[in-house]
């Protein structure tokens, strides 16, 4: 399976998480998009840098484009954006989406109402954190 094969799949479904199974709807909001886009613009620093000092290299027969394990691969084409494999990008989304969407429903759960810090709740066994005394 290829690199971009898994991403859209990732893709997928992140956006089934997000639209069916969780109900969260993030992205159709508008306010996801322009953060989405800043997210991507540092995305693009990082992995501009780190593929293009090659201190990140990439198994290029996953990938889509040519051979570059030992050598710079060029700023935008031959299925690279900003020196990255343009599969990064999906990884990328569907991190953020399936992150978003599980916090947000997690949040209209009230999961925690009120958050806490200090020792450990009452309800804790023995009152305190396991391993320390």
């Amino acid at each position: 399976m290829t690199y971009i094969q898994i991403g859209i799949i990732y893709c997928t479904l992140a956006v089934i998480l997000d639209l069916f199974i969780l109900r969260t709807k993030v992205i159709t909001k508008k306010l996801f998009w322009l953060s989405y886009v800043i997210v991507l613009f540092f995305q693009f620093i990082t992995n501009g840098i780190l593929t293009r000092f090659l201190i990140v290299r990439y198994n290029d027969f996953a990938l889509i484009g040519g051979d570059y394990s030992n050598k710079v691969p060029p700023m935008i084409g031959d299925g690279r954006l900003f020196f990255a494999p343009v599969e990064d990008v999906f990884f990328g989304f569907s991190m953020i989406l399936f992150t978003v969407s599980i916090w947000l429903f997690l949040g209209k759960k009230n999961i925690q109402k009120k958050p806490f810090s200090g020792p450990p709740p009452k309800w804790w066994p023995n009152g305190h954190w396991y391993g320390t005394k």
